[in-house]
């Protein structure tokens, strides 16, 4: 006999969004589902039902923005407002921007996707060919009074070419709910280093959904940082489908009291002779909760895949949490695949040491710190995208 759920006040306001915006199988869904609990496996350490009680009204267009909370000096600047492509001014070479109808993912079984898919109007669409430069940074903004915003970004990089993309998201210091999507294609032999920065409100909730598609002998490097907002959520879906394709996915939780933090991976090598090393850190102070899961599906076709996956915790605090939960789902049976995860304090005998040289011991913890983050941030070749991510690490640090 099937029982009905028990719907909360987030639900509801969702099915009444889902609703009004004519989405009315996906309403129909969610009030027979609800919000995902630790029953389902990838949100057993982000249960939303708990997590998401209440939900904004759908936000209304911008008629300001606020300071930017990150900006790349010298960047191409680009910005999505209350889920709507603001001015595009003067592209640089290489660099085709346009509008394009609804979304962008890959329809999945999966609540925050579907959502996105569902309440998207908009998105922004990107072709870039040749070696495109400056730096591209989508500055994506949820304004005005607390409101529920999605946004959607297109991103083709033709064969040959390369790019560096940064995706930042802040906005007004309310509780705001924002739902992003980005859909980023590499041609053959492209190369892409893809970085998003979520410098949200310290009330907000955000989720954003990342899918990548790597076509032969295509490169990419990823660098997620989730340093703002009260509950975040990134998904990251790496495809390989073609021979050589190889990516450095990584990512970065800095959470504090209260705050709630999850990057959660599940990766498809699709065809033989592919490779990845995932790496995820987190770092956590304070009565705050990281989460890593991490899955790596090799299929059945795809030998000589090269896999390593690794979590890295580090706790700042008694109170603090880190949760990983690496998977490996492998159907080849020619594959050179890992993975690995660890969790503690920062090491005694290192203070100790750097303590005893005359350093302050919160000089000598912060610099354990910067050394554990500096296989992350240390590729970014970008001087000034360097030093600007290294500010937002620093900012967490000083607890600004």
């Amino acid at each position: 006999m099937h029982v009905p759920v028990r719907l909360g006040p987030a639900e509801q306001k969702l099915i009444d969004q889902l609703t009004a915006a004519g989405a009315v199988a996906e309403a129909e869904r969610l009030g027979g589902a609800g919000l995902p609990t630790r029953r389902v496996e990838s949100y057993h350490y982000t249960d939303l039902k708990q997590l998401l009680r209440s939900v904004p009204e759908l936000a209304a267009a911008a008629t300001e923005a606020s300071a930017p909370a990150l900006r790349v000096p010298g960047a191409y600047q680009l910005m999505i407002a209350n889920g709507v492509v603001q001015d595009t001014g003067t592209a640089p070479a290489g660099v085709i921007v346009g509008k394009a109808a609804g979304s962008v993912l890959t329809t999945r079984d999966d609540v925050v996707t579907r959502l996105n898919l569902a309440l998207t109007r908009e998105c922004l669409t990107l072709d870039l060919d040749g070696s495109v430069d400056p730096v591209i940074q989508i500055d994506r903004r949820t304004e005005g009074a607390a409101g529920h915003s999605t946004s959607a970004a297109k991103i083709f990089v033709a064969d040959d070419s390369s790019a560096v993309i940064v995706e930042t998201y802040s906005g007004s210091q309310e509780a705001h709910l924002g739902n992003h999507a980005t859909y980023l294609a590499l041609g053959k032999n492209a190369r892409v280093t893809h970085i998003t920065v979520n410098l949200a409100a310290a009330k907000a909730t955000h989720f954003a959904s990342n899918e990548y598609h790597l076509a032969e002998g295509a490169q990419l490097r990823t660098l997620i940082i989730n340093a703002g907002a009260a509950l975040s959520r990134t998904q990251l879906f790496p495809r390989y489908e073609g021979a050589g394709a190889y990516a450095d996915i990584t990512g970065l939780n800095l959470v504090s009291d209260g705050q709630h933090a999850d990057i959660t991976m599940d990766a498809l090598h699709a065809v033989p002779n592919t490779a990845s090393k995932p790496l995820f850190k987190s770092i956590a102070r304070g009565r705050s909760k990281a989460v890593v899961q991490g899955r790596l599906v090799v299929a059945r076709d795809a030998q000589k895949t090269d896999a390593k996956l690794m979590s890295q915790g580090l706790m700042l605090s008694d109170e603090a949490e880190i949760l990983c939960k690496p998977e490996l789902e492998i159907y080849a049976d020619d594959v050179v695949c890992g993975h690995g995860s660890t969790c503690g304090q920062l090491d005694e005998d290192s203070l100790f040491y750097l303590m005893s040289r005359g350093i302050a011991k919160a000089d000598a913890e912060t610099m354990l710190v910067r050394a554990f983050l500096a296989e992350l941030i240390d590729p970014i070749e970008d001087e000034a995208l360097n030093e600007a991510l290294t500010a937002v690490i620093e900012g967490w640090l000083a607890g600004k």
